[in-house]
């Protein structure tokens, strides 16, 4: 995939918006700002194609990107509380028909802030993925505002939870130093490949 030539192409916010699937998709999936624009965005190497916001919950559509060979997916992020009852729950149909519209999806990015243990919404999600088999990694985002000491102990903590789901590959990832960049773009174009 060209990473560098990679366009907002549209945003639905009801299932019937959602565009025909005619590639393959990446989807990046986490909970209200884990860092997914900044991750979207670093790995893109763009400053704002997926916007950044300092307020959870904002993203309450599912956002499309274009590349040559592939759709990016940025889902609406989950756990926000200050949403109500009836929205959340609109988010979490529209995200589930998303999953269940026979849609080419390769890959699911999904994010986890490397440091806190992952949230109860976190391992609801992560269930999902492996109880329907779907393809995905995890991105422990966030990983530059940990010392050395913290970065290994939490690092193994997450391997040592998640294990359980088995993801494709846990990444340690940071939009600010860029580690784990490398990584994700080659488990996407794997991805992208595998068929």
């Amino acid at each position: 995939m060209n990473y560098n030539n990679v366009n907002y192409e549209l945003s639905a916010g009801k299932f019937e918006q959602l565009p025909k699937c005619t590639m393959p998709e990446i989807v990046f999936s986490g909970r209200s700002n884990v860092g997914k624009s900044s991750l979207i965005n670093k790995l893109l190497n763009r400053k704002n194609l997926a916007r950044v916001s300092s307020q959870p919950g904002k993203t309450i559509t599912i956002n499309f990107y274009k590349a040559d060979t592939a759709r990016l997916v940025d889902l609406p992020g989950y756990g926000y509380a200050k949403h109500g009852f009836d929205e959340r729950n609109r988010w979490g149909q529209m995200i589930e028909q998303y999953f269940q519209s026979d849609r080419d999806i390769r890959l699911v990015v999904q994010l986890v802030d490397m440091r806190h243990k992952p949230t109860q919404d976190d391992l609801v999600m992560l269930d999902f993925l492996y109880q329907t088999g779907m393809p995905f990694i995890v991105a422990l985002t966030k990983s530059d505002k940990l010392n050395k000491t913290e970065y290994t102990a939490n690092l193994a903590m997450h391997e040592e939870t998640l294990a359980e789901f088995e993801p494709i590959a846990i990444v340690p990832f940071s939009a600010v130093k860029g580690e784990g960049t490398d990584d994700v773009k080659a488990l996407i174009d794997e991805a992208i490949l595998s068929r």
